[in-house]
């Protein structure tokens, strides 16, 4: 069975004016969907035709042999959690269990959103800030290009696109004002949740 770009969560234009309905259209419409064509290319008529984006992630990471299938499987599955990572009227601080774990772990929140923030920043050229759970305990990482927490064996709670494609429309070559933005704007703390009761 294909793969198949999945809906936003909310309509394009939602995220405005932290992120136009422009760059939502380029970067789901177009970006999104070329990983989505360019994986279905790559899997027809093999076995992982039949695998999911999970599988074929833990399967080929690392595997000289199918970079290619890593890269776009991973990449659809990264712009899928980062649609999800951001809510209209999102940002803020958390409540409840993830306050508690981001206090316990981060030092609070708003040493969470520096530490984060650096990461993001830091990160050279394209890739991925994350918040996951790993060991039982939240950690803020940062990954190239499709590299992501299910491939290191982490389980993801949150994550920044910063691939230039992801703000440049909006932002130009200006990622902490985007970061910044994505932090007070946009974070959907329900999905950080979610994602957290499942860890446990």
């Amino acid at each position: 069975m294909a793969f198949e770009l999945p809906a936003l969560p909310y309509p394009k234009n939602a995220l405005e004016p932290h992120i136009s309905e422009r760059t939502m259209d380029f970067h789901h419409s177009r970006h999104h969907q070329a990983y989505v064509t360019n994986l279905n290319n790559l899997v027809k008529g093999s076995p992982a035709e039949s695998q999911s984006l999970e599988e074929l992630i833990k399967a080929t990471y690392r595997d000289t042999s199918k970079t290619g299938v890593f890269n776009n499987a991973a990449q659809v599955w990264n712009h899928t959690f980062f649609w999800n990572s951001m809510k209209p009227r999102g940002g803020g601080s958390p409540s409840g269990q993830v306050a508690q774990a981001i206090d316990r772990d981060c030092g609070g929140i708003d040493k969470f959103k520096e530490q984060f923030k650096a990461a993001a920043v830091g990160q050279f050229g394209s890739g991925w800030a994350w918040l996951v759970a790993d060991g039982g305990k939240l950690k803020i990482t940062a990954t190239p290009n499709a590299v992501n927490p299910l491939a290191e064996g982490q389980t993801a709670l949150l994550t920044c696109d910063v691939w230039e494609h992801a703000y440049y429309l909006d932002y130009q070559n200006r990622r902490p004002d985007f970061v910044q933005t994505f932090l007070d704007h946009l974070v959907n703390w329900d999905f950080v949740a979610q994602n957290l009761s499942k860890t446990r």
